[in-house]
């Protein structure tokens, strides 16, 4: 069945600081025109550049993914992304007023909602996605990584990560069908483990984080001395670890939350393929690095379809 391309029905604006670089940031998303894609365009800058949501921008993946076109940046842009594709937004103008998108929640929770609110509208010309019809692959086999597109005329996406502690066990989620990215994607936060926290911290790393935005898992006791600083750090009153192996900094929404976010970060950094794909995929330990590699060897074999 042939799907049009859609936008949004009218622009929506969000404000919040950068996880990485504490910078508040403030966006505002305009619908775009057919066959425009996802651009983001740096408002602050002089001659307002523009810096298009494509895997060729791709800049770095170190801690998230940041895009760079003709010495431009925008970082930590791949839950919006995931948004996007998953509520079938194929063109918008993300209007930004600093280097780095929000952390807002640490998932795609307000994009959704504020989007909801103003509505989708349908386009007049066709939506193309891609297909494969060769296994697609990219592995680190020493880090447990795997990641592997099948050929399919349906999207499937399974994401499995195994981290070898008992803080965070072997999870697994299964998405039948992007239509479903609203509810059981969406809202799915961002996690840390407490020594990757303690480093963080202590390099001046997450200038912009605070304890909502994050799922924080204790993978080894600390002192109280330690809860203390971070405690300190992020400006409340008392930091605890829970029966469940994490800090009591948020309740988890679903038992596989961490899972559901390796998924939302899938999606989010695939949607720099600029069409959506068909192909049942499956992801052992994806990350932002990963992700990436595995939408270039894609991009080397796609073929558009109607």
């Amino acid at each position: 069945m042939t799907q049009k391309q859609q936008t949004i029905a009218a622009e929506v604006a969000f404000s919040g600081r950068g996880l990485h670089t504490g910078k508040l940031a403030n966006i505002t998303i305009k619908p775009a025109p057919e066959n425009h894609g996802v651009v983001f365009q740096r408002i602050d800058l002089p001659g307002k550049p523009i810096v298009r949501a494509h895997i060729n921008n791709v800049a770095d993946t170190s801690r998230s993914t940041n895009l760079r076109e003709d010495g431009v940046d925008v970082k930590t842009v791949e839950h919006l992304l995931s948004v996007c594709s998953g509520m079938g937004i194929d063109n918008v103008v993300i209007e930004i007023d600093n280097e780095e998108v929000p952390i807002l929640d640490g998932s795609g929770k307000e994009y959704v909602e504020k989007i909801q609110k103003v509505g989708i509208q349908s386009q007049q010309a066709n939506r193309e996605y891609y297909t494969v019809e060769e296994v697609v692959m990219f592995e680190k086999p020493d880090q447990g990584i795997e990641l592997i597109l099948m050929p399919s005329q349906h999207q499937k996406f399974t994401v499995i990560i195994d981290y070898g502690t008992d803080a965070l066990a072997s999870q697994c989620v299964t998405l039948k069908d992007l239509s479903q990215y609203v509810p059981d994607v969406y809202d799915s936060r961002t996690f840390v483990f407490l020594h990757e926290l303690q480093f963080l911290v202590k390099n001046n790393l997450i200038k912009g984080g605070d304890l909502n935005n994050a799922i924080v898992f204790v993978d080894k006791k600390p002192k109280q001395e330690e809860l203390d600083q971070l405690a300190q750090f992020f400006g409340v009153g008392d930091v605890q670890v829970t029966k469940n192996g994490t800090l009591d900094n948020v309740k988890l929404r679903y038992l596989n939350e961490p899972a559901r976010h390796k998924l939302l970060d899938l999606i989010g950094d695939l949607f720099l393929l600029g069409k959506p794909i068909k192909g049942d995929i499956i992801a052992k330990k994806p990350g932002h690095f990963a992700n990436t590699e595995f939408a270039k060897l894609i991009a080397e074999v796609m073929i558009p379809k109607k």
